[in-house]
């Protein structure tokens, strides 16, 4: 069995991948397929903190044009993402995972608030910490929360899980002369204008040296392969 290249990972989920083949909310079986590609990389050893988005129920600029103000629609938002989150808590506690869910917003009825060393005590345990709520501030995207915890945490790579195999040179759902890159700089990936993340995650990113790997989370097995090293997806790095 290969030897895992990376010791501590976060892991980005959108909240779209959750829907499945639903057009909102949360499919069960997408969501406990997840689950078991979590449980394969941590039963390795392997440290995982997932943050999850929160598309699938309310995004927050859904609030444009609305009654509801930017703020507002952003927190909104934010409870979005720990709906998924406690979802997720559920499906991995399921299959024999321990966890922990923390919050950016304090609840502490259903989660503890996010405390860095607290974390990366529970992924010293080997157990799964789940970051919800964003940042817990208007105006970021869960891109940027997921970078940010990546730094907070020391982790070695972020790898965000997509439905596309990779980043492209334009969206492959909708042109197919698109070039799909093995690897990029973060020069490269901006100076293309290649939509990775919002420019404050990207930024972050590069300024602390977290590499970025963009990966298909929906074919069976790839999570374990990026991290076994094979080439998965796109590697996106200083």
């Amino acid at each position: 069995m290969a030897e895992m290249k990376y010791k501590r990972v976060l892991l980005k989920l959108s909240g779209e991948a959750l829907m499945g083949e639903k057009q909102y909310g949360i499919d069960n079986e997408r969501l406990m397929q997840y689950g078991r590609e979590i449980k394969l990389i941590a039963e390795r050893g392997v440290e995982v903190a997932v943050v999850v988005g929160g598309g699938n129920i309310f995004r927050g600029i859904q609030a444009d044009g609305s009654m509801i103000d930017r703020v507002q629609g952003d927190h909104m938002g934010m409870l979005a993402t720990v709906i998924n989150s406690l979802s997720l808590q559920s499906a991995l506690e399921s299959i024999g995972l321990k966890t922990r869910l923390q919050t950016a917003i304090k609840m502490e009825q259903i989660a503890e608030p996010f405390i860095r060393r607290k974390a990366v005590r529970h992924l010293e345990k080997g157990r799964v910490v789940i970051f919800g709520a964003g940042t817990g501030n208007p105006y970021f995207t869960t891109d940027t929360a997921a970078s940010l915890r990546a730094i907070e945490i020391e982790a070695d790579v972020i790898l965000k899980g997509t439905r596309v195999d990779g980043i492209y040179s334009a969206d492959p759902e909708k042109d197919a002369n698109a070039v799909k890159f093995d690897n990029l700089s973060f020069s490269e990936a901006i100076s293309k204008n290649l939509n990775v993340m919002d420019m404050t995650a990207f930024t972050l990113c590069r300024e602390n040296n977290v590499p970025i790997i963009v990966f298909d989370m929906n074919k069976p097995g790839n999570l374990t392969r990026v991290l076994e090293g094979q080439r998965v997806g796109t590697l996106v790095e200083v």
